[in-house]
């Protein structure tokens, strides 16, 4: 026997109703469908469940593809983790199919891209060089990515394009020039932004590092994006991938500073692809510039958050968006 005073709720008089009247989330309608053996891409594309990320997806990649038909801004941040696994060439085939109108790059992108451009390899091994002072000091790495950034304080244009003008113009030799995003975006005549934090990338501990040239250029930079994203209204997206911190925040000041100026910036669309979401993607890239609260009238924005490795999801988006899938919009859960 109990030694509680307190005993157990009896449950018979607890009131039911049929399952069949109750509104419910998910529906069998909506499940994925068996791929067949040696299905089409497409066919595999439409079996997956009409439900969460698979359902956000299809809403995203719809945005994507209408707003390159509006000839709206397209835009992409992208950390240098999108550059270490391989997704240059991704990106670049994207750019010739019409669905980059501009790339936003953090530092570490610059840096790994331009390796990749010179050398066709890149990402150190960071604790083997760092007991003897040894990280981040490739001669090559440091010395031309400060000149590039002194290039465009004295010819007045951004780091990105620079960086692009520098590597394309046969001053050095690069082996590897179809690999980068640099070169491409630069041969495609689209911007490309890059955005520092002083001291955070190793080419700011080089001799060479000129904090008055690295300032100019990577602010040069900012107001350059801040001209992208005001092309983004009404109907443009931004995927923000891989970035976890800096992207994120100039996303988030971009877009104030458009509606400063009078944009609206509504309706738009903008995502964060990574296999971890953090606080700053989420709030400064899905949440806050899609806010309700900052609509007045007409079609929502909405913002998604689809996890996942970079190196199986960009290919997935790539590969979907050159089939023109989804081909009509389903109605689905959220």
């Amino acid at each position: 026997m109990s030694n509680y005073s307190i005993q157990p709720v009896t449950l018979g008089a607890v009131r039911t109703y049929p399952l069949a009247s109750r509104k419910s989330k998910v529906s069998a309608r909506d499940f994925a469908k068996p791929s067949a053996t040696n299905t089409s891409l497409t066919k595999f594309l439409d079996s997956l469940p009409n439900i969460l990320a698979a359902e956000d997806l299809r809403h995203l990649l719809a945005a994507i593809h209408s707003a390159r038909k509006l000839r709206r801004a397209i835009l992409w941040g992208i950390g240098g983790h999108v550059i270490k696994v391989g997704l240059g060439p991704v990106l670049i085939d994207l750019m010739k199919r019409g669905y980059v109108s501009g790339i936003a790059m953090n530092g570490a992108a610059l840096i790994h891209d331009f390796e990749i451009a010179l050398a066709g390899n890149t990402s150190e091994d960071v604790e083997a060089g760092l007991g003897e002072g040894q990280f981040g000091m490739a001669e090559e790495t440091g010395k031309y990515l400060n000149e590039i950034a002194k290039l465009s304080q004295r010819i007045r244009i951004g780091y990105g394009e620079a960086a692009g003008q520098f590597l394309s113009s046969g001053i050095i030799e690069v082996k590897h020039a179809n690999s980068s995003v640099l070169v491409g975006a630069f041969k495609h005549q689209i911007p490309v932004t890059i955005h520092l934090a002083i001291g955070t990338d190793i080419p700011h501990v080089h001799p060479a590092a000129d904090g008055a040239a690295l300032g100019d250029a990577t602010h040069r930079d900012f107001r350059l994006f801040c001209a992208l994203v005001q092309q983004m209204h009404p109907g443009g997206v931004y995927l923000n991938w891989g970035s976890a911190v800096l992207l994120p925040e100039i996303f988030l000041k971009a877009v104030s500073v458009a509606r400063n100026l009078g944009v609206p910036l509504r309706p738009i669309t903008t995502a964060n692809f990574d296999f971890i979401q953090h606080y700053r993607p989420l709030q400064n890239v899905v949440k806050r510039p899609t806010a309700s609260a900052h609509r007045r009238s007409g079609p929502a924005s909405h913002g998604y958050a689809i996890t996942g490795h970079h190196e199986l999801l960009m290919p997935l988006v790539a590969a979907a968006l050159g089939v023109g899938w989804p081909k009509k919009r389903r109605t689905g859960k959220r």
